[in-house]
């Protein structure tokens, strides 16, 4: 049965280059589309009915942007926005699931588990968004989504940031049986209005009914303002929690933030209550996270729905994943695969637990993983220097390589690219590249004159070619010589016969870039690096011409070596300014930030999958660990440990297809 109605005559036929499908819902904000990409993935569209002034558009826009800020626990993901006819259009995930509203009035009020799982995701949702510094102002059963996953917030897209916080009757947004008493009164509005709400709405779960009643406005108004509220048969914890959160006086009531940690049951020791709250609020495997019988009426309005956007537009903003055959991290990419791809865990495998030559590090690997540990470098103590081990196949053992100043072994584990401490004989500085599979088949490559010395950065992904930074010695401001990055090479590897390999240098007179070094960039046709003090990102192409730069989008934590996602589409970094422990995310067509989330990663290394990252963690215990990260900052499994005594700088790279 269809979950959409027909588009109606007036309705557009297409919005921010999305085939629009027919109405999810409409309302006082607008009205809500479903929507295809070109490539068939379902998501929404919520075209509001915003004024033509271009004040107010303007000031959506700017508020849709500071609701980028909050972070997904137990929230629906957000793709984009534009303006289409002088109206702001917000693009969000297609979530699938009733609303808590149609849920409760289908099936009957929630109880035990159920409900707790509910009063746990919908707090945890709300103090993701006051942390964004941003007040939901009409939190209620319509705009929490029973989705697969768990309980979902929607629909903040009528939010106000908090900077300033004030409201006037003039600007009263809210249904009357949910809103807290200073949002009636017109007073201005803090995060303590929401948790009021969110009682409201937990007392409607339990009963069926607002606490307050929901009859003609006025009589419910007030009962808000004056009367006692109906808890009905809520008992417990839960009951005594609600009716704190039902404090007339707004300073009376707990913080979102106090709730969860009232509400959850044997935290992890040291957890983010965020991430512990989404977790918890998750139902239980073959479990109906409405508590109910599934239901054969069709989805209605809220069955996909909207949040503010992340983006600042004043014409079409449609990020590039939006056209292509994988989803973003950030979103759910169609109906048939509802749950967020960011909290979703990496495909189960049985990892095997391997001892690595060198110190106490371990490898966990499965042949499932779609990156592979192929070099690594391990510092020797009584040598004062750091000791190059590497693969000796794609799956291989590891061996030991102490002539060498740098090693990589390619992707595919045929080729091993070596840098010697010595230059050769006639005084160039060189990379050797020995084919595996032959057994006997090497190259030198000779790169560049003594006193110049280059260093391996990476392999591409097909082992064609490798990237190498070109340094000289320079004098700084204080006439003090230090080694600075003057270009980058690249040597092609002929697969057939590795001695018919080329090199190609590419000078570059470009002091903002000081010490960094060169990377891929997303398609690996040009390369990127660190430039200026503002922590900017500098693409060139291959021939050394600069191409554009994406300036303030944060230091580079492990420099540019893995920073593309998979897919190219998007970077990460850690997040520009002084807060630790943020990542970002940016889409790398438009430079946009697309998402910002917290983890206890103390570096990111690189991209685990389209999905995921791997970090170090290294304060949670003794030793420290290589862990995959979601997106939503949840650490997931181990990669590797390393003893606390021992100091390693791993090289993954990508796994072969079919390997």
């Amino acid at each position: 049965m269809s979950d959409f109605t027909p588009l109606t005559p007036g309705d557009p036929r297409q919005l921010g280059g999305l085939e629009v499908l027919g109405r999810l819902g409409h309302g006082g904000q607008g009205v809500v589309y479903l929507a295809k990409t070109p490539m068939g993935a379902r998501v929404a569209v919520k075209w509001l009915s915003l004024s033509e002034d271009e004040g107010s558009v303007e000031r959506f826009l700017r508020e849709a942007e500071v609701a980028g800020r909050v972070a997904p626990f137990c929230t629906a993901a957000v793709l984009g926005t534009g303006v289409e006819q002088g109206r702001p259009y917000i693009i969000s995930e297609y979530v699938e699931g009733r609303t808590l509203d149609r849920a409760v009035k289908d099936g009957g009020p929630i109880a035990g588990g159920d409900l707790e799982r509910l009063a746990i995701g919908t707090a945890t949702a709300l103090a993701a968004i006051h942390e964004a510094e941003i007040v939901h102002r009409d939190f209620k059963p319509g705009n929490v989504i029973m989705g697969p996953g768990g309980p979902r917030v929607i629909d903040f897209g009528i939010a106000r940031t908090l900077d300033p916080a004030t409201m006037t009757s003039s600007t009263q947004i809210g249904t009357p049986a949910y809103m807290a008493p200073e949002q009636i009164m017109g007073q201005g509005l803090g995060p303590a209005a929401d948790v009021f709400s969110w009682a409201c709405t937990m007392v409607f779960a339990s009963s069926g009914r607002a606490p307050f009643g929901s009859d003609a406005t006025h009589p419910v108004m007030n009962r808000v303002l004056h009367g006692a509220p109906d808890l009905g048969l809520l008992d417990g914890g839960l009951r005594a929690l609600v009716l704190e959160c039902l404090a007339k006086d707004p300073a009376s009531r707990p913080t979102a933030r106090d709730v969860i940690l009232r509400l959850l049951r044997n935290p992890r020791p040291g957890a983010d209550p965020l991430a512990e709250g989404t977790m918890q609020a998750a139902p239980s495997p073959g479990d109906n996270p409405s508590g109910h019988k599934p239901s054969r009426l069709p989805i209605l309005i809220g069955a996909g729905v909207v949040v503010v956007a992340i983006a600042v537009a004043a014409t079409i903003v449609v990020p590039r994943w939006l056209r292509s055959t994988t989803p973003p991290p950030a979103a759910v990419a169609s109906a048939t695969t509802p749950s967020r791809a960011a909290t979703t865990t990496p495909p189960p495998a049985a990892p095997v637990k391997t001892a690595l030559p060198g110190g106490s590090v371990t490898l966990w690997e499965s042949p499932a993983d779609p990156i592979t540990l192929t070099s690594y470098e391990l510092y020797d103590k009584k040598l004062d220097d750091d000791v190059d081990y590497a693969r000796r196949s794609a799956r291989g053992a590891f061996e030991k390589l102490p002539a060498n100043l740098d090693s990589l072994t390619s992707p595919s584990g045929r080729y091993l690219a070596g840098r010697s401490f010595d230059y050769t004989s006639d005084g160039y500085d060189s990379i050797l590249i020995t084919d595996r599979q032959t057994g006997s088949s090497s190259f030198r490559v000779k790169t560049v004159r003594k006193p110049m010395t280059t260093s391996l950065r990476s392999w591409s992904k097909d082992s064609s070619k490798i990237l190498l930074d070109l340094n000289k010695k320079i004098k700084d401001a204080k006439g003090e010589e230090v080694w600075n990055t003057v270009g980058f090479a690249v040597i092609e590897v002929a697969q057939d016969d590795v001695a018919r390999s080329r090199l190609r240098t590419v000078d570059l007179e470009d002091a903002s870039i000081g010490k960094s070094d060169f990377g891929w960039d997303g398609s690996e046709s040009g390369v990127v690096i660190v430039y200026g003090e503002d922590e900017g990102l500098r693409f060139y192409d291959s021939a050394g011409k600069r191409v554009r730069d994406l300036p303030g989008v944060g230091p580079l934590a492990a420099g540019p070596r893995d920073i593309f996602s998979p897919s190219g589409r998007m970077f990460v970094t850690d997040c520009p300014g002084d807060a630790e422990d943020d990542q970002c995310l940016w889409d790398a067509g438009t430079g946009r930030q697309v998402r910002k989330f917290r983890s206890d990663c103390e570096k990111v290394l690189g991209w685990y999958d389209e999905s995921h990252l791997y970090c170090w963690e290294q304060d949670n215990g003794a030793n420290s660990e290589i862990r995959v990260v979601a997106l939503d900052g949840k650490l997931l499994r181990r990669l590797v440990e390393v003893g606390e005594k021992d100091d390693l700088t791993p090289y993954f790279t990508v796994t072969p297809t079919g390997s």
